[in-house]
């Protein structure tokens, strides 16, 4: 199966070159012909295609990596040749494989297609961001945390509370779970404002240093503890861009859940066998909205979204 799922590349060139390489040479224009391998052609096309795909091509180096991409795409070739001959391209694995990649690239092209057609955020969209968010931008801050990560158990918070009332240190609260047998994970980093969840950051942002609180959030019980912070602010200017760009992908997003709840409904779905009758599916809890992450530069970095590779459902 390994070996069939190595060939998959190979043999998936066949239908995303949708007749590139078909036989006869003179049904591409030589203008457009990177090299003849046997009887088949690998156009200029696919080439570049590979090319604008590679990692870390500079102007410089684009020579040495259209020579090394074609060398490989003409490895891919003999060997999809060499497939074909033994009819490995019949085997039901490796049919069954290309189906389930097909079927993903056409519902991915249609998801993007859905995306490419949202208009862009407005300036009014991205400035009341800007503005909703003081945190991220004009009052955003870097912040030195210690934190325990603690096994929830039923009324826990509440001693912990007691414990922070009582002015223990970090340590001593340490020290206090591990004594009474409590699971405890400690993290300590400097954290950036938009690499904290925008659930808990007004939180933060409202401690003085030297400040601890216990925290829970989903079934999540911490103790954190402020070190230190200091004010790195962004400008309007600044994270603009990166802001218009954030919310165009969280519209796309939203709008892709819409329309994927859209057809799901108007279509004609029968569960059988084992499957069989309404599905009984988990509660999706929704992921909370991302923040926005910064790009590093040797000046004050710009944000820029987190954004999901790729569309999916």
């Amino acid at each position: 199966m390994n070996v069939l799922l190595a060939l998959l590349p190979l043999l998936l060139s066949v239908v995303i070159a949708g007749g590139c390489g078909k036989k006869g040479g003179d049904a591409t224009a030589a203008t457009e012909v990177a090299a003849k391998v046997n009887a088949e052609v690998i156009s200029v096309h696919q080439v570049i295609y590979a090319l604008v795909r590679a990692p870390n091509v500079t102007p410089e180096s684009t020579p040495r990596a259209k020579r090394e991409i074609l060398e490989r795409l003409i490895d891919q070739r003999l060997a999809m040749q060499r497939a074909i001959e033994k009819k490995l391209d019949r085997s039901p694995a490796v049919v069954q494989t290309i189906e389930a990649a097909k079927s993903e690239i056409l519902a991915r092209a249609y998801l993007e297609q859905i995306a490419a057609a949202q208009p862009r955020p407005t300036a009014e969209e991205v400035k009341k961001y800007y503005a909703d968010y003081p945190e991220l931008f004009s009052k955003r801050r870097i912040f030195n945390i210690e934190e325990l990560v603690v096994e929830p158990k039923k009324g826990l918070a509440n001693m912990l509370r007691k414990q922070v009332a009582a002015r223990h240190s970090l340590q001593d609260i340490a020290a206090w779970l591990k004594s009474r047998g409590i699971r405890f994970a400690a993290n300590h980093g400097v954290r950036e404002a938009e690499r904290i969840p925008l659930a808990l950051l007004p939180t933060l942002q409202a401690m003085n240093d030297g400040e601890i609180r216990i925290i829970e959030n989903n079934g999540r019980l911490e103790v954190i503890r402020v070190v230190a912070t200091m004010a790195a602010p962004v400008d309007e200017a600044t994270a603009a861009p990166r802001i218009q760009q954030f919310l165009s992908t969280r519209r796309s997003r939203e709008v892709i859940a819409k329309e994927m709840k859209r057809i799901k409904e108007s279509a004609t779905i029968v569960y059988m066998g084992e499957f069989a009758g309404k599905p009984e599916m988990a509660e999706v809890k929704r992921a909370p909205e991302p923040a926005l992450k910064p790009e590093p530069t040797s000046a004050e970095p710009p944000l820029v979204p987190i954004i999901e590779k790729g569309v999916r459902g």
